[in-house]
Parts: structure tokens; sequence; C-alpha cells
């Protein structure tokens, strides 16, 4: 009989002292009133990942929704600036409320509690997985939809909001360079891993319009994302553009002010699960 390692997950001995797996489920705060949540992930740094989640909040607060951003990304945050908020919303001594944008939506990011938003977080994994949670067992969250901006790829952070917050499902964000193929495919087979359900691709900097014309000018030649999303029985659901006026908007923390529908799709998507869930549920 071999030694025992004292870890129950990999042997199917029934001894007496066996114990199962315990759950690493973390409950929001009790005083939270927390929708569905969806992580917007990506399998490698600068497709804009944070920039989509901006956008897709503000478009769902623009369909009439409760929306809040957690923002994962602790040594890079970036939520905050886009947003224009500066400070959370203060504590009563037993909770934490999350800062909330000009137009009510409801941001908690670690540069929200830092002396300067330049101060860097120089800090191991585990400690950076712990305030992530912190931002969800800790902060009075009220919202119909809560996007999770995390880092890039599949580190630590990752893996602890699939384990201890479980969302509801992803949204891949994904650049038209070849590089897309690799991007997809690590971040779906770490949701398959998770079981965490895919709701669909966003392709960023797909395009450039002429400012003279409206043509659509492929930079990056045309995107790949529509063949990887095939692959995997999944749907590219946006394609937004390269904008300037974007990118000021962000520096100014106005991302709100932006005009445009290119995530129009998407909110339909996430529509379209809640009204099937909801008649779901009410048969």
């Amino acid at each position: 009989m071999s030694e025992c390692t004292h870890d129950c997950s990999t042997c199917s001995a029934n001894c007496g002292e066996r114990k199962e797996p315990q759950s690493l489920v973390q409950q929001p705060n009790p005083r939270s009133e927390i929708g569905k949540v969806y992580a917007i992930v990506s399998g490698k740094g600068g497709v804009g990942k944070s920039m989509v989640t901006s956008q897709l909040a503000v478009s769902m607060h623009r369909a009439g929704y409760r929306v809040g951003v957690l923002d994962a990304d602790v040594t890079g945050p970036s939520i905050p600036k886009a947003f224009g908020v500066t400070e959370a919303g203060g504590t009563d001594g037993s909770v934490l409320y999350p800062g909330v944008s000009k137009t009510g939506i409801e941001v908690m990011s670690i540069n929200l509690l830092l002396d300067s938003e330049t101060a860097p977080v120089v800090w191991r994994g585990p400690i950076i997985s712990g305030v992530v949670q912190q931002f969800w067992t800790d902060v009075e969250w009220h919202t119909d939809f809560m996007f999770i901006d995390m880092p890039p790829g599949t580190g630590d952070v990752p893996l602890s909001v699939f384990q201890s917050i479980v969302p509801d499902g992803i949204i891949i964000v994904t650049s038209p360079q070849d590089l897309v193929s690799m991007v997809v495919e690590k971040a779906v087979n770490m949701a398959k891993m998770m079981n965490i359900p895919i709701v669909g691709l966003v392709e960023n900097m797909s395009y450039l319009s002429c400012p003279d014309c409206g043509k659509k000018i492929h930079l990056f030649g045309e995107g790949k994302t529509d063949e990887a999303a095939a692959r995997h029985g999944l749907e590219c659901l946006a394609k937004m553009p390269i904008d300037p006026a974007l990118a000021s908007l962000v520096d100014d923390g106005r991302i709100e002010d932006f005009e445009g529908d290119w995530l129009s799709g998407v909110v339909a998507r996430l529509e379209e699960i809640a009204k099937a869930e909801f008649e779901g549920d009410a048969e």
C-alpha cells in the first residue's frame, strides 16, 4: 500500500480519514443584490478587454439595467479611469460600498483604495486573488448585471474567480491578428476545464472607419475570429472598431459618453439568456 498523501482528491481508498473536497464557492455579501455575473476574459493582454468591459457595462445600463463592474485586474486596473471614478463609496464598518459613476454604474477596483492611482501593486498571486474575493464578499452591490474585468491569461486570479465567484458565463475578447486562434483556444479550454459557459466572442480593433467615406479599413487584415469561434460552435457577437475618440473618452474618464452600438449583439444575447432562464423558472 502506498503512503497516504492526505490528498483525498487523488485517492480512491475509502478509509476512515477520508474527507470530501470542500467547495471553494464564496457567497456575496448578504446585503448585496446581484443578478447575472459575466467575466470578460482574453487569452493574452493588449486586446482591449477593459475597453470592451467598460462599453458593455454602459450599453447594458443604457438598456435599463442596474450594472456593476468588478475590476479583477488588480495589477493593471483601468476601469476607474475610464469611468472617472476616483474613490470607493466608503464603509459603514461592516461593508464597503462601491464607487458610482456619473450615470449610476457601480465600480470596485483596487485603484479606489490606493493613495495614488499610479501606485504599483507588487503582490503575489494568492494575495491578489484574496483581494478580488473580498470585492465579492465585502462589497455591497446592487446590480442586475455584473461584469468582471479579468486580468489576461489563465493564472491565479481567473482560476480564483471561476472557483469562488463562479460567473454565469464568460465573454472572450480577441483581436484580428493571426494570434487570435491561440488566444481563443486558451480561453475556451480554461472555460471548459472550469465548466463555465461561453456566451460568445468580441473582436476588438477589428477595423478603422475612413473619416471621409466611412469605408472599413482592416489594418490587421480580415479578422479570423469568426473562424475560431466556429471551430468551437461559438459566435462572434460583435466587432469593435479602432476609434481615437474612444481612447480620448477613456483618458478623460468619460466612457459613458461614447456613441455607437457595436455591442448591441452582446446585449441582445445576454437579454436572451436572462429571458430564457426566467421563463424556465416560471414553468
